[in-house]
Order: C-alpha cells, then structure tokens, then sequence
C-alpha cells in the first residue's frame, strides 16, 4: 500500500520542501499531519488531517481552512501513477503515446468504450477533456465534440460517474483536462478529491492562474493526484524553470501559439524548447499540440520527447464518425498505428 499512496513521512518530506516557509516550524507540535489507510474489497481509503494549515502557507492560502481530505477510490487493474508509467518506458527506451478525448462525444456510453479501445490498443497515459462552455485554447475540431457533448447533457457528474465504472479495469493512467471554472464553482478541495475518488490520476488545467498554483499542487498532492502544469514557446524562462520544478508526472510542452487542431507539420522550435527545458528538469516533457500523424511522433521521439499528445486527429475520427462503432474502429487502428512507431 505504501508503494500506491507514499509514506506519510515522504509526504511530510515533500510538503514541507515545496513550501520553504514551513520549513523552520515543520517540527512545530502546532503541525499535525496524519494518514489512514484502509483496504475493503479493493479500496482503498485515504485520510490526511492538516491542522493549522494556514500558519505555513503564502498569503494566497488565507482562505482555506484546516480540513480533511477523505479520498475513497477503487484500485484499477494497475496502480501505476503517471511518473511510474514515464519511468518504465524510459527504461524500455519506449515513448508515451497521450490519446485525447472529450467526454460525452458523442455519448458518455461511447466514451466509456472509447477509454477501454485506447487502453487495450496500448495508451499510455490517457486524457479526458471536461466539456466546458467556453473552451478558449481549443480549435475548431474539440470545440464542435465539447458543443456535442454539452447538447447530450453531459456534464461533470456524469463523467465522474462513467469514470468510477470504467477506471478499475483501465491500466493506463486518466489525465483530466478541465478549465478552471468548474473547479471554482465546485471548490478546488471538494473538486481534487471528487476526481481522485472516480480513478483518476491527473489533473491538467490550461488557465489555472499562477497564483492559484501554489494551492492546486498541495491539494492535489494530498489527494494523490498529480498535476500537469503546460509550458509555450512564450512562456518565460523563470516560468518555464517554475513550471518544470512544480509540475508532476510529466510537463506538457505546447508545441506552438494558439488554440489546438492538426498540422501539417512540427514547428523546428520544439526541439530547441525540448534542448531549453532538458537543462533545467529531468522530468519527462509530452508534446501536443498539431501532431496528427505518425510521422509527426517519429520527429518529436527523435527530438528527445518522452510524450506524444493527440487530440483533435482522434477526437474527429471519434466524434464524426458515421456511427460509433466505426468511431471505435478508427481509433483503434489511429492508436496503433502511433504506438507501432514509439515503441
């Protein structure tokens, strides 16, 4: 069990470096931190009380106040976390393929199928969008299946619920991409242990404001979750070397400006943002944006990606096909044919 959720003083270790000011009274009988494990037909429960929280975190945290995160979830067949599943294939020599797909297009019953095709047609790590109203950095292809799926009535209940159904019997880990309104509207403490609960392993959130990342990443972390942070050809050096030292599981490397959809090629500047970020973390960096076809992830593997992230290419095979079993049917062959050339 240790290996799945980490020792409580590994965990202690990890909060209190990540925060420097709790550093000089981590030892405080002011602080308590406490773990409880339980194991019932297959899950596990974790409970982590923080008390007096507040007095060690940035100002930003003056609002939250001392709680418990109570995160019960079923184990899937594998419990490999993201940072797990990198570590792996780098000692295989193997790159991530990092399907995308949107949830509810064009049902939440094809969804559920979908994630159970990409896992077995070998996905590594798998990301599933939250549709959301105002999808800003996505292109045409993920905005039309996000209107889809809205007009199915889809929304963040029901994916949570597809998502416990599903996640026991998926070996690859489920990244969850959502805007950060519906976290807001949720609570980001009731929102972090509400996914964690439905299987899933990571949470990626494109507008999260800097200021608020500080709070995301201790709350994801005692969650148990890990949270992907993105880095742009613009993003600063000093963002870019904060974003490597917070980010977890893996860095999203945005290949190119703008909102997501196909190209017709890769842009010569990822592979000096790959060389700029290699100089400052050793964590592994997936690509997305634009990739669309193999050749596109034998370029990107040749660069020194760990990650290949596909999203439109496959959400528009799923999401237009002419029926959802021909949907299925291409995206196994799609993911197949992306994981014959990164292994």
């Amino acid at each position: 069990m240790e290996n799945i959720l980490g020792s409580r003083s590994s965990l202690f270790a990890q909060f209190i470096s990540f925060c420097p000011r709790c550093a000089r009274t981590a030892r405080s009988p002011a602080f308590r931190m406490s773990m409880t494990l339980a194991d019932t037909q297959k899950s596990i429960t974790t409970t982590i009380s923080v008390s007096e929280i507040t007095d060690y975190l940035p100002p930003s945290f003056s609002t939250v106040q001392p709680h418990v995160l109570s995160t019960p979830r079923k184990l899937g067949v594998s419990q490999k976390s993201i940072a797990q599943t990198f570590s792996l294939l780098r000692a295989q020599g193997k790159v991530a393929f990092i399907p995308y797909v949107t949830a509810g297009d064009p049902s939440l019953s094809v969804t559920a199928q979908a994630l159970r095709v990409l896992n077995d047609s070998g996905a590594d790590i798998i990301e599933l969008g939250l549709p959301h109203s105002n999808p800003s950095l996505d292109g045409p292809v993920i905005q039309a299946s996000v209107a889809r799926s809205l007009q199915n009535g889809c929304d963040w209940e029901s994916v949570l619920g597809m998502l416990k159904k599903v996640t026991p019997n998926i070996e690859a880990p489920i990244v969850l991409f959502t805007y950060y309104k519906p976290i807001l509207k949720k609570g980001i403490e009731n929102f972090v242990q509400a996914v964690r609960s439905a299987g899933v392993t990571g949470l990626l959130i494109p507008d999260l404001p800097p200021e608020e990342i500080h709070k995301a990443r201790i709350l994801t972390e005692l969650c148990g979750l890990e949270l992907v942070l993105l880095t742009t050809p613009t993003t600063s050096k000093q963002q870019m070397n904060y974003i490597s030292q917070v980010s977890q599981g893996f860095i999203y490397l945005v290949s190119r400006n703008g909102v997501t959809g196909p190209s017709s090629t890769i842009q010569p500047q990822v592979e000096n943002l790959l060389q700029t970020l290699r100089k400052v973390t050793d964590k592994p960096i997936s690509v997305g944006f634009g990739i669309c076809k193999p050749e596109h992830a034998i370029q990107l593997r040749r660069w020194g990606a760990d990650g290949v992230i596909v999203g439109s290419a496959l959400v528009k095979q799923l999401g237009e096909a002419p029926s959802p079993e021909e949907g299925i049917s291409a995206i196994r062959k799609f993911t197949q044919e992306f994981k014959k050339v990164l292994s």
